[in-house]
């Protein structure tokens, strides 16, 4: 008897839900939201300018920034988020044209609960890592797939990446976009957050070094 063979999963589609001008305190964002046929998520993109102009160009700046309600809502000085969120803004206002892609992925994939739970875990001793594989996660669950069709929808496929995590970079890559330069996203550490920091750096291969870490942290 034949053994049945597993159907291949459908290939990522992406559909432009809505989109409209938004003003903010950075300056007007095109605010384009997208559905996908992969999860339950509507993803977001902040659009400055013209991308596919800037992409055949140089490349156009773009920040793939995982969802923080802690961070980028709560203002949570726990990790860097916000301040990486609001950095992204000002840089493609400040280029004229670029993309922020807003991926429904909280806590790297494990959801607002499950991260509030490794919290707790971190209140106990444990890093970041440690912590949500307590929990039975692995260190990161978010993808890209969803991203690379997302910026491909946009005519994004050459960017210049604002990233300090060479995952995200390679996740990218091989998902068919053409990273044409890393660019840094440091903010600046205190006191809450340089361990967690550290933690990137030591153990998730981030591009930190420990000048960055010590100087801005005061230690």
């Amino acid at each position: 008897m034949s053994k049945a063979v597993a159907a291949a999963p459908a290939p990522v589609e992406v559909t432009v839900y809505a989109k409209a001008d938004v003003p903010t305190r950075f300056g007007v964002f095109k605010v384009v939201v997208f559905r996908n046929n992969q999860d339950d998520k509507e993803h977001v993109a902040l659009v400055v300018g013209d991308p596919a102009a800037a992409s055949a160009d140089t490349g156009v700046l773009c920040r793939i920034h995982s969802e923080c309600m802690t961070g980028d809502v709560f203002g949570s000085l726990k990790c860097d988020c916000g301040p990486q969120f609001e950095r992204a803004c000002r840089a493609i206002q400040q280029e004229g044209a670029g993309v922020i892609l807003y991926m429904r992925q909280e806590g790297r994939g494990i959801g607002l609960g499950n991260k509030i739970r490794a919290y707790a875990l971190q209140q106990q001793g444990l890093d970041t890592v440690d912590a949500n594989r307590a929990l039975g996660f692995p260190d990161d669950m978010r993808r890209y797939d969803i991203a690379a069709e997302m910026l491909r929808a946009l005519g994004a496929e050459r960017i210049r990446l604002m990233t300090n995590n060479p995952r995200k970079v390679n996740e990218l890559r091989n998902q068919g976009i053409e990273v044409v330069e890393r660019v840094s996203h440091v903010v600046t550490a205190q006191e809450h957050n340089v361990h967690y920091l550290r933690t990137k750096r030591e153990r998730s291969g981030h591009f930190f070094d420990e000048l960055d870490l010590r100087g801005a942290a005061g230690k």
